[in-house]
């Protein structure tokens, strides 16, 4: 049996019960940013050495936690793990964004996509049921996958992109190759999220990195409907505990309404939207995720401070809210300087939350 949970409130935010503080967590929490991050993957030689070594990802997912009192572990992986899966040859120079060796840009590549055999995941599920028992109760473990149509542009684009011409070109002149892409990517996610639950994750989040680059209407069609189509597979309970799901769609302020009504547990905010606003327009319905500007993280400690201050009073009285930024950590951040970020929201969520 697993141990029992010391501290649960990331979980009990995610599902808006009382908690004594607002818990914190911080997207790329596991990275380049901490030295101790950059010896290990030197010892793994590559990233995909480092994600797909059991004992590695157990150990850098562990390495935020020996330095913060950060309150939930994200699992150490990619989102890619799922198209690599597919055939499509991912690799990481040092330096650079994923590549693929195979990029689907026309119909006969499309016709070819299938879900991958699951097995040839298992270093993922090896690594989540390690990481849980190291975790030991301590904190919850956090797994996840990227949006059908955020692998949909990596898949389609070969490496990241500025302008998404060759995803966009397929998804305006071949709509019908880009659904069948993103129907096969759907299934794979719910299979792959549904059995990293199975290995022991007790939250699991889909991050929609680049839903925010589409059109209005085409962002409903293309990604969140099949955000939707996941999230309605996925198990909402294992072992007798609740899981709960989070989405956070880049840039998809305009959205929020519209991502909320799909039912997830918990919506992620980037940075340029107002906690404030966004919990009057949605709150009631869902757990809010987020979302100061990670850039905050190099200036001085006193404007770390004050930010986060600024960040929990938007938000208003604690409750539902999970701190996080509004994207991934920079690897350039100091690291003393999290410190700072987490402890400040321990200490003013715990005062707002004395004062009633």
């Amino acid at each position: 049996m697993p141990a029992p949970l010391l501290n649960d409130s990331f979980l009990r935010a995610c599902l808006r019960q009382p908690t004594t503080h607002t818990p914190v967590w911080l997207m790329r929490q596991a990275g380049r940013y901490l030295p101790e991050y950059r010896a290990t993957r030197a010892k793994a030689g590559s990233f995909m050495g480092l994600a797909t070594n059991t004992d590695y990802a157990t150990e850098v997912t562990l390495q935020p936690l020996e330095r913060y009192a950060l309150d939930a572990a994200i699992l150490f992986s990619d989102i890619l793990t799922v198209p690599d899966a597919m055939g499509l040859g991912l690799s990481f120079a040092l330096g650079e964004g994923p590549k693929f060796a195979h990029p689907v840009r026309d119909e006969a590549a499309v016709a070819k996509l299938e879900v991958p055999d699951m097995a040839k995941l298992r270093y993922v599920f090896d690594a989540v049921a390690s990481i849980r028992k190291a975790l030991n109760g301590r904190v919850p473990l956090i797994g996840f996958s990227g949006s059908p149509w955020t692998l949909a542009c990596y898949m389609v684009e070969g490496a990241g992109s500025d302008d998404y011409r060759l995803v966009k070109t397929m998804l305006y002149s071949r709509p019908d190759l880009m659904h069948r892409m993103l129907e096969v990517n759907a299934a794979a996610v719910a299979q792959y999220l549904n059995a990293q639950i199975e290995a022991g994750a007790q939250a699991v989040m889909i991050f929609d990195s680049w839903g925010g680059v589409l059109a209005d209407g085409a962002f409903q069609q293309f990604s969140l409907a099949y955000t939707r189509r996941v999230l309605h597979q996925l198990k909402r309970e294992h072992d007798g505990q609740r899981i709960p799901h989070i989405v956070f769609t880049k840039g998809g302020g305009l959205w929020l309404e519209d991502i909320a009504a799909i039912q997830p547990d918990v919506v992620g905010l980037d940075w340029t939207v107002n906690l404030g606003t966004a919990r009057a327009r949605i709150g009631d319905r869902v757990a809010l995720q987020g979302n100061i500007d990670p850039n905050v993280l190099f200036a001085t400690p006193d404007a770390i401070r004050a930010e986060v201050t600024r960040t929990l009073e938007s938000y208003g009285r604690p409750g539902g809210h999970v701190f996080n930024l509004g994207h991934g950590i920079s690897q350039h951040t100091p690291p003393e300087n999290v410190s700072v970020l987490v402890d400040t929201v321990h200490e003013v969520s715990r005062r707002q939350l004395a004062s009633g």
